[in-house]
């Protein structure tokens, strides 16, 4: 290979995983792909690209210099920014032509005074605080005063409301049944007064969970790249991981007995075996909890990560013979021969979810599109 370390992007997969998506919703609900984090670790312009060509009608992002990013690379699309912005990240936003989200009157008569200046309209999403406890009024007298503001102001057009699941993706969990049941309660009250105001609130989870919760438009992350939302194996809900990791074998070493690998001595050989070392350690996203507690597909066979997981490299255990040789490729998340490497895998190693796992693979490995 050409680089010491390589993401691959499959964005068909990522294609497919949306066109999935889109089959699951309920009553004509509109797919937005969330892209936000370079779309978790994936490339957020490829990945934007696969799912609109899927028939996703709107990108989501986090932040006003994630939408400009993307705006850049696709002028028409719909891009909503769902986080919190300052002054100056309103006009970004709003000068990349993207939706955004309020929750508190003086936020709200900013994005109307900045949309004035700009000489260009807001839409606005107001959002909910239904449980999750982070952004969103908890109050429905507040978010039906707010809807009423960015239907009466000039500069705005109220364009939706909102919420998030604090525990869709807990299924033993009935505080998800509550949230849905105050939202769609207030989600009625505001198109009662607005009736063509959308709303929306299903993530990845909800939309497997309870097709009461897609509305007018479900907001998928994690399954628009084919990791499943109960950190379980993709295939059980028809996704497809859209992301393989791999680096290769720098050098093939003999160990004595009793040898040592990496820093702290954490691991000897309990005999003489053969260490391949990988270049790729932390500084990529391989992370330091992994170290004697992973596994590494070289040759289309499981080999354990073995010693302390060092900035730029790897060790792992060939056994008493190999035939492996340096420059074989291997893959810390991917399928190889008959064997698979998935996030959820490591997440679990972990203890963490399958999404920061791709959102931790550094950028100082390259992605390949394909």
């Amino acid at each position: 290979m050409s680089e010491r370390a390589l993401a691959r992007i499959d964005l068909g997969a990522v294609e497919r995983n949306c066109a999935h998506l889109r089959s699951q919703l309920a009553g004509g609900a509109e797919l937005c792909a969330v892209v936000k984090a370079d779309g978790y670790g994936h490339g957020a312009a490829g990945c934007a690209r696969a799912a609109i060509a899927a028939g996703a009608g709107c990108l989501a992002v986090a932040t006003a210099a994630e939408a400009a990013a993307l705006r850049a690379e696709i002028p028409d699309a719909r891009l909503l920014t769902m986080g919190a912005l300052t002054p100056q990240e309103v006009d970004v936003a709003l000068c990349a032509g993207s939706e955004v989200a309020v929750w508190r009157a003086g936020f709200l008569r900013l994005v109307a005074d900045r949309a004035r200046a700009l000489g260009r309209p807001a839409r606005v999403h107001v959002k909910h605080d239904s449980g999750m406890g982070r952004l969103g009024t908890p109050d429905p007298a507040e978010v039906m005063a707010l809807c009423r503001a960015g239907a009466d102001l000039p500069e705005l057009e109220l364009a939706a409301v909102w919420t998030h699941f604090a525990t869709a993706d807990e299924p033993e969990s009935r505080f998800f049944d509550e949230q849905l049941e105050r939202f769609t309660e207030l989600a009625g009250a505001v198109r009662a007064e607005h009736p063509d105001v959308r709303a929306h609130a299903a993530n990845s989870a909800a939309l497997y969970r309870d097709p009461r919760s897609h509305f007018d438009m479900a907001r998928c992350g994690i399954a628009v790249y084919g990791m499943d939302p109960f950190g379980e194996s993709p295939d059980q809900r028809g996704l497809e991981p859209a992301l393989s990791l791999q680096t290769y074998v720098a050098d093939v070493k003999r160990f004595a007995a009793g040898a040592s690998a990496g820093y702290g001595q954490t691991w000897r050989a309990p005999e003489e075996t053969w260490v391949g070392v990988l270049p790729i350690g932390y500084g990529d996203g391989v992370r330091r909890g992994l170290s004697n507690n992973a596994e590494v597909l070289v040759g289309g066979s499981r080999r354990p990560l073995v010693g302390t997981v060092s900035m730029d490299n790897v060790t792992i255990d060939l056994g008493p013979s190999t035939d492996v040789e340096p420059g074989a490729e291997a893959l810390l998340i991917g399928s190889q021969g008959g064997e698979r490497i998935l996030a959820e895998e490591l997440a679990r190693r972990l203890g963490t979810i399958n999404y920061e796992i791709t959102c931790g693979i550094s950028s100082r490995v390259p992605r390949q599109l394909r």
